[in-house]
């Protein structure tokens, strides 16, 4: 039996663990895996998601305290990968569309451009852009090693309406340029939408992981795509 992997995610927010844990259970098949959850923090005891909170924001505020940790580089923050075989970093390629002053940011010199919206399609050319964004934040200028980006476009509500409602109207264009994958979920037929709680995405997880497959290669969601692609060749050897 393969030993267990161990994940550490950075995301917006919890659902969007529970969309990407459904995605590697797919990628993973029957390789056992365990994922913590660094940012946002969440637990009883904690009020709302923790000191730096939810959302972009949140993950923006992490990157900055990593790299600070690790002498200006993510990379070299051990805290960061401590105990852990590698970190996914999510992103939803929406952010793209947003300024640091609306997250009450005072941005720095190095901390890249926002907004850096592309027209879509191709996705690709808001989420390279995006990506580059984020590295800024991590004090890197590639993706480092051990670590793996996961950037939905346009969020990670697109990867649920494509995986559970494939003849949904909004597919008739390209879903991964739809601006708001999330209404959409709300508009399906009532026994079977789906509200962004913990509860409706956990209970639609296992859906999205049978269909994964299906969008997550060249030619359907580019995004979902990428991730896997480079998801797997990061992975470590059994």
């Amino acid at each position: 039996m393969s030993e267990q992997l161990r994940i550490a995610l950075v995301a917006e927010g919890p659902t969007d663990m529970i969309v990407i844990r459904a995605a590697l259970e797919a990628i993973l098949r029957d390789r056992p895996f365990v994922m913590t959850l660094l940012q946002p923090e969440v637990s009883a005891a904690l009020d709302g998601f923790g000191p730096f909170g939810g959302g972009w924001t949140g993950v923006y505020r992490w990157c900055k305290q990593a790299a600070s940790r690790g002498g200006g580089r993510l990379s070299s923050d051990a805290l960061s990968y401590q105990n852990f075989d590698f970190l996914v970093i999510h992103l939803d390629a929406d952010v793209a569309g947003e300024e640091y002053a609306s997250g009450n940011i005072r941005s720095e010199a190095c901390d890249g451009n926002l907004p850096c919206l592309h027209a879509c399609p191709p996705a690709s050319a808001t989420t390279n852009a995006l990506r580059e964004v984020l590295l800024t934040w991590c004090g890197e200028t590639r993706v480092p090693g051990e670590t793996v980006v996961c950037m939905p476009s346009m969020s990670s509500e697109a990867w649920i309406l494509a995986a559970l409602f494939p003849d949904d109207r909004a597919m008739k264009r390209d879903i991964e340029c739809y601006p708001d994958p999330e209404s959409r979920l709300g508009q399906q037929p009532k026994k079977s939408r789906v509200k962004k709680t913990q509860s409706d995405y956990s209970s639609r997880a296992h859906d999205l992981t049978a269909r994964w497959p299906a969008i997550a290669r060249q030619g359907a969601l580019d995004e979902a795509w990428r991730f896997q692609r480079e998801f797997v060749a990061a992975l470590p050897s059994p």
